[in-house]
């Protein structure tokens, strides 16, 4: 059974922080993700308590097919409720 699509900001936040512990679940994901960031390892924690960062790893997911998918079948998610979480962080009305 498929979540619910994000609707607040809470649930938005939640699912770009499921979708980081994906990206930093496998060494053949976070290289990547790190290198397109700029961002180091040890700067991971403090950068995923921002809404602006956290609307950047939904980004950074939307813009890989194949990672989106897999993230949401792994989460169990529709993969177009990304851009709606995304947009909510990003201070944008979705609907």
């Amino acid at each position: 059974m498929k979540r619910r699509r994000p609707t607040t900001q809470k649930e938005a936040e939640s699912l770009a922080i499921q979708a980081l512990a994906f990206i930093a679940g496998e060494s053949e994901r976070i290289g990547p993700f790190l290198a397109a960031t700029g961002i180091g390892p040890d700067m991971i924690r403090a950068a995923a308590r921002e809404p602006d960062f956290l609307a950047g790893v939904l980004d950074y997911l939307a813009g890989d097919e194949a990672l989106l998918v897999a993230f949401a079948t792994a989460a169990d998610i529709n993969p177009f409720d990304i851009p709606v979480a995304r947009d909510i962080l990003a201070g944008r009305n979705s609907r």
